[in-house]
């Protein structure tokens, strides 16, 4: 029994992500997709005195290409770190978090927005004790179609199962993963109960950062599928 899911990186992704990450026993980053603008690919968003507040990395405005093609350039890390911490240095576990998020912003150099993705995916499930493997889409050969895509990545996978987040129920075909004999299981992104958060009425979908800043390692608690 092995089961996939396969997404497109996300900057700095909501705790729902990383729910997904931790129910699978190996997550495909699917960053062979075009590049959406205003997506969730280099933008996400944390809570502030003023409101919900979007961080968003710079990348131009061309969207003729695949989110790994997409490069970065140089400035906005510093600005980005200033931000996280003059709205959250009043965090209950701000320093803990900051001892390995900071370097990460501030000692780091990125060339693609992937590489940026991966890296702070891959640190945060670190803290998160999340075991998961993490591949990516190119690791595999790519077949045509949205659904023979995916059937084609849990195959060479050896996936028994897969999960898939609720909105390609709009798209996906179901009969093509029974055809190879891979179950197809939608996740439930709903029901997380709230946790101490700063700045007004509670938000769920903001960055993860928003719940580790509150929460630290306390914010397994708060999840599904991370184990205590």
């Amino acid at each position: 029994m092995k089961k996939i899911a396969i997404l497109q990186s996300n900057y700095i992704p909501w705790k729902g992500y990383f729910d997904l990450i931790a129910a699978v026993d190996e997550f495909i980053l699917y960053d062979d997709m075009q590049f959406t603008k205003n997506d969730w690919r280099n933008r996400n968003q944390i809570k502030t005195p003023q409101g919900v507040q979007w961080l968003t990395v710079p990348v131009g405005q061309d969207i003729r290409r695949r989110i790994r093609d997409v490069p970065l350039v140089d400035g906005w890390q510093i600005k980005h770190w200033k931000t996280l911490e003059s709205n959250y240095r009043r965090a209950a576990h701000f320093d803990a978090i900051a001892t390995w998020l900071r370097p990460l912003y501030l000692e780091t150099s990125y060339s693609h927005l992937t590489q940026l993705n991966s890296n702070l995916i891959k640190a945060i499930c670190v803290y998160l004790g999340i075991n998961t493997r993490i591949s990516c889409s190119w690791d595999y050969q790519m077949s045509e179609g949205k659904t023979e895509r995916l059937v084609d990545l849990c195959r060479q996978a050896g996936a028994s199962d897969y999960i898939s987040g609720p909105s390609a129920k709009d798209y996906l075909q179901p009969e093509q993963f029974q055809a190879q004999g891979i179950g197809l299981h939608w996740f439930d992104y709903s029901d997380y109960r709230e946790y101490p958060q700063l700045w007004g009425p509670f938000v769920h979908g903001v960055s993860i950062l928003d719940l580790l800043f509150n929460c630290g390692t306390g914010s397994k608690t708060y999840m599904k599928h991370v184990t205590l």
